[in-house]
């Protein structure tokens, strides 16, 4: 007897090579069927923000058009997922649920009691691991403890687990027969209301092949000089592989073994490189272990820090108002883009938690809301690294100068001016600092302080001086 129908419940792996549900599915030797369920209110308080939606929107067409030219149609429903799950089971008579497991604490806590209540109605379901590279509670110190710290929870990944080689996209997929109804992606809603998306249309092509090109690309290129080129944002030099990894649209495994098994895989860029995986890797270990600290610090003690909240500078943060060069560039660029450079990350995190003085929760929320590649472990594992009060952390009394990082990183200014035009006629010299900057200097280059381009929000010395203040009463 042929094997009953199996539902592949598609979630953040939209692909169908090294997608371990998908192969588990094809190899039952019976129908598959695809199944994507919209389900805003099963994600609990980090539901998709604005650019997560736009991407998702484009990720399920393209995945949609993958399965058709199998001859399979993507069934797209809305609603709680148990209950999609089980109408789907009774109209296709299908015995068997697969799916790639997710590590958000919601989402675990969700998927555990659809496994249960399907198991005890007798239906055969099962997770795989499609998201990284090993799971999370597989990794322990020595005293059977999580790590708190990258570079020794790495090296135990790297001396004690192997991860293969990744699948390739099965040759053949058996679909169904049956008339199944579906809605349309497009009523969804996924896509904004008003048109800010539109630069972020032209920067990104969120499809699998966009996956694939990008990490060739990079390979081919960026990779080389990965290790230095990474940390100046006026190069193309990081691998923007981080919206397709958090969409699933090319797994951790395929874009691992592709560097590794190039002419960099061996040197310090190509290690670099395979290192930050593993950091992504240790932020899902750490949700995982930790899973209060989307909304609270790792270190219990910071729960007491006396934050200042203020809307005004929260604000201006968020526009790139600040009157920081660098932070302003890269706050722009953000919501240009739905992507920020790594170290300009860094860079407005510091100033927000520090010279402004405002709760890391603040900057992740407004992260989650505008980025792309938002992911809950990332996102979380980066802002309190910034907020000095999470794991392997910066020390909160180590604060950034964003003059200093902007002409380090952006010795000729090329990438503020890109993003801020108020600054394009300043010379380098000034254009990190342009409130010291001489009058004439300011008046030939266009640039009214106060007018068409703020001052800064706060001075450098006294921002600082605020945050190791706020420091030491809390150690107090």
């Amino acid at each position: 007897m042929p094997s009953s129908p199996t539902l592949v419940w598609f979630r953040q792996d939209l692909r169908l090579a090294d997608n371990p549900a998908l192969r588990a599915a094809v190899a039952s030797g019976g129908e598959v069927i695809p199944v994507y369920i919209h389900n805003i209110k099963g994600e609990g308080t980090w539901a998709p923000g604005g650019a997560s939606r736009w991407w998702l929107h484009h990720a399920l067409a393209d995945l949609e058009q993958q399965f058709q030219r199998f001859g399979v149609s993507l069934i797209i429903r809305s609603g709680d997922s148990l209950s999609v799950l089980q109408k789907l089971l009774t109209e296709t008579g299908a015995e068997q649920v697969v799916w790639n497991r997710r590590y958000e604490p919601a989402i675990v806590q969700r998927d555990t009691q659809i496994k249960t209540v399907l198991r005890n109605a007798g239906k055969k379901v099962e997770s795989f691991n499609g998201s990284l590279l090993h799971e999370p509670s597989r990794v322990k110190n020595l005293s059977g403890n999580p790590f708190q710290v990258f570079t020794p929870f790495w090296k135990n990944c790297l001396a004690n687990h192997q991860w293969g080689e990744p699948e390739k996209a099965p040759s053949k997929i058996k679909g169904t027969s049956l008339k199944i109804s579906s809605e349309t992606i497009d009523s969804l809603n996924l896509l904004p209301k008003i048109k800010w998306d539109r630069t972020i249309a032209t920067f990104w092509n969120p499809t699998r092949a966009g996956a694939e090109k990008r990490l060739a690309d990079f390979v081919a290129s960026p990779a080389k000089d990965y290790d230095t080129a990474r940390d100046f944002p006026e190069h193309d030099g990081t691998s923007r592989l981080s919206p397709y990894l958090h969409f699933g649209q090319i797994s951790p495994l395929e874009a691992y073994a592709r560097v590794k098994a190039s002419p960099h895989g061996e040197t310090k860029s190509g290690q670099r490189f395979l290192a930050e995986i593993g950091w992504r890797e240790f932020g899902y270990h750490l949700l995982h272990h930790f899973n209060h600290t989307p909304e609270k610090p790792l270190r219990a003690e910071f729960e007491r820090f006396p934050w200042a909240p203020d809307p005004q500078l929260l604000r201006s943060w968020q526009k790139g108002r600040t009157g920081f060069p660098i932070v302003d560039a890269g706050m722009r660029q953000l919501w240009q883009t739905g992507w920020q450079h790594n170290r300009v990350r860094m860079i407005a995190a510091s100033v927000l938690v520090k010279h402004l003085l405002q709760p890391w929760q603040s900057g992740a929320t407004w992260f989650w809301d505008t980025l792309v590649d938002a992911d809950l472990a990332s996102n979380t594992l980066g802002w309190q690294w910034a907020g000095g009060c999470g794991a392997d952390a910066a020390p909160y009394f180590r604060v950034f100068n964003p003059v200093l990082q902007g002409e380090k990183f952006d010795p000729h200014g090329t990438y503020v001016r890109q993003y801020v035009p108020e600054l394009a006629k300043m010379p380098a010299e000034w254009i990190h600092k342009p409130w010291e900057a001489p009058a004439e200097v300011l008046k030939a280059a266009g640039v009214e302080l106060g007018v068409n381009y703020p001052t800064p929000a706060i001075g450098l010395n006294e921002g600082r001086d605020r945050a190791l203040a706020a420091f030491k009463k809390l150690r107090s």
